[in-house]
């Protein structure tokens, strides 16, 4: 994937000092958005209900959390409709039917992020249920319910929460969701892929509206094609997320400033990226903190769960190098081991490390997108590894497990999306090596949908199992992982639907994998 030089940005169709004067507009909407507020529709009147795709909460903390909605009412219809933001006044309660409310504001919906509105409610009660709504002139959203988490310095009996990641809207129905809406869960946590880019593709089980999303228009409206999902709207509804993104938020297979295909300069790639970006802020229960910076975003950040659980978001798409020696499944060889090539940047690693040196919690979490077992996909005489993955980084790899091996933290547990199949593996500095110290164990979680059915088996998956001693168990279903934590266990219940191709589906579980406090490595359950 090369990086072609700035001096050729005219020849696709973008110049520089053009880029740059955008660039500086779409990061001055903070600024922007503040100075509104002397021009307000404080008693607007719509076409139709404005909260057509509920309402959202994320980001918890031990004295409140990030509320979200967007007023939409017409949905893919991205024009203007009020050119003065909007007031949205919201409520925060103790009980559903709001006759103990506790917090209540007013935010502003704006044009220039769509309408979208992010709160962030302080001076809540630790570790509580709460139910929130919003209104706007004479219209109410649904009420949603969010929790606080536990006090920092508290141990928790427990903590509850699923994981999941990659739907593909096309592929299926997100029929785990009903099911996770079932469980006593105290938050989702979601590992990336949330859309697709990709055109819509004719005789599949849905359809993407338009082609190949680029603009900022394209990838609001794929967002609300997925939001109107009413599975997914209502596992939003019911419970806080927190949310990282992988590669098709943005562009398959992107990598730092570099695009996977050819002929893409590194203005059109980060003009791109700056539109999928603010997409994704709108959509999300964000954080100003973590508000674009044109087309930067830092989406790392923690969240604690009193001292049992200490959560570290990662982005391992945004800082990283390119992928070395080509983008497929190559040997460990040449480029994975210099010391230049970077999974998740050195400020992004520092502050990684930084925060485990001084997590006082129990289970330290590395929420994440890619496998970073070094799975051997090809043979014993002839091993192959995706590059895609933390293997073709395999410097970054070691470093950090040698880090977590030498300076003691506690119970490193890594979750994992992307590969679209489930895995436990155990995690050791050195993979390819039965005598490396096993560090601490990764939970790869399955997609929601992305490739349709599953249940099948994979050649090169069924050959990984057998020859690579870190391997526990592997499945190809399609579900979400159910993890109970307590200070003694870590549980992991590997929920599956076996059909996504219609919607509804019965669950079951798999298979449960149980790690004890002090002794890395999984156990089946």
């Amino acid at each position: 994937m090369p990086i072609h030089p700035a001096s050729t940005s005219r020849r696709y169709g973008i110049d520089r000092r053009e880029f740059l004067r955008y660039l500086a507009t779409v990061s001055a909407i903070p600024t922007l958005a503040l100075r509104a507020e002397d021009k307000v529709s404080r008693n607007p009147t719509f076409k139709s209900n404005p909260f057509t795709l509920g309402v959202a909460s994320g980001d918890p903390v031990s004295d409140g959390v990030v509320l979200w909605t967007r007023l939409v009412p017409e949905p893919f219809n991205n024009e203007v409709f009020s050119p003065t933001p909007i007031e949205t006044r919201w409520e925060v309660a103790e009980d559903e039917g709001f006759q103990s409310v506790v917090q209540s504001g007013t935010a502003l919906a704006t044009p220039q992020l769509g309408y979208s509105v992010h709160v962030e409610v302080e001076g809540l009660k630790p570790h509580r249920w709460y139910f929130y709504r919003f209104h706007a002139g004479k219209e109410s959203s649904p009420v949603g319910r969010t929790r606080t988490t536990p006090e920092p310095e508290s141990m928790p009996e427990r903590l509850r929460f699923a994981f999941t990641s990659c739907q593909h809207y096309e592929t299926g129905y997100f029929n785990g969701y009903p099911h996770m809406q079932q469980e006593d869960l105290d938050l989702v946590v979601h590992l990336g892929d949330y859309i697709y880019e990709y055109a819509g593709i004719d005789n599949r089980v849905r359809k993407h509206h338009g082609g190949e999303i680029v603009d900022l228009n394209d990838y609001r409206n794929r967002y609300t094609q997925y939001r109107l999902d009413q599975d997914l709207q209502e596992t939003h509804r019911l419970f806080p997320w927190l949310v990282t993104w992988d590669d098709h938020e943005f562009d398959n297979n992107c990598a730092g400033i570099v695009s996977e295909e050819d002929g893409v300069s590194p203005e059109e790639f980060l003009l791109r990226r700056l539109n999928a970006y603010q997409a994704y802020y709108e959509f999300m229960p964000l954080r100003r903190s973590s508000f674009p910076q044109g087309p930067d975003m830092k989406l790392y950040r923690s969240c604690t769960y009193g001292r049992l659980a200490n959560f570290q978001i990662l982005d391992t798409r945004q800082y990283r190098t390119d992928q070395p020696n080509g983008d497929h499944q190559k040997p460990l060889v040449g480029k994975v081991f210099d010391p230049q090539t970077t999974m998740l940047g050195r400020e992004q690693e520092n502050w990684l490390m930084s925060n485990l040196l001084q997590s006082t919690s129990t289970w330290n979490v590395l929420a994440q997108q890619v496998m970073m077992a070094p799975l051997n996909r090809g043979t014993p005489e002839e091993a192959l590894y995706s590059m895609d993955q933390w293997p073709g980084y395999e410097y970054s790899r070691r470093k950090l497990l040698n880090f977590m091996h030498t300076r003691n933290i506690p119970n490193p547990i890594v979750l994992t999306g992307d590969i679209h199949t489930n895995w436990v593996n155990d995690l050791q500095v050195e993979g390819q090596s039965s005598k490396s110290p096993v560090v601490g164990t990764e939970f790869v979680g399955t997609s929601m949908n992305s490739g349709g059915n599953g249940g099948n088996k994979i050649a090169e998956f069924e050959r990984a199992v057998g020859q690579n001693d870190f391997v526990h168990w592997h499945n190809t279903n399609r579900g979400y992982v159910s993890c109970e934590v307590t200070p003694e266990t870590w549980t992991s219940n590997f929920r599956i639907t076996p059909v996504v191709n219609t919607h509804g589906s019965p669950v079951e579980t798999a298979a449960s994998f149980v790690v004890e406090q002090g002794q890395p490595g999984a156990k089946k359950a």
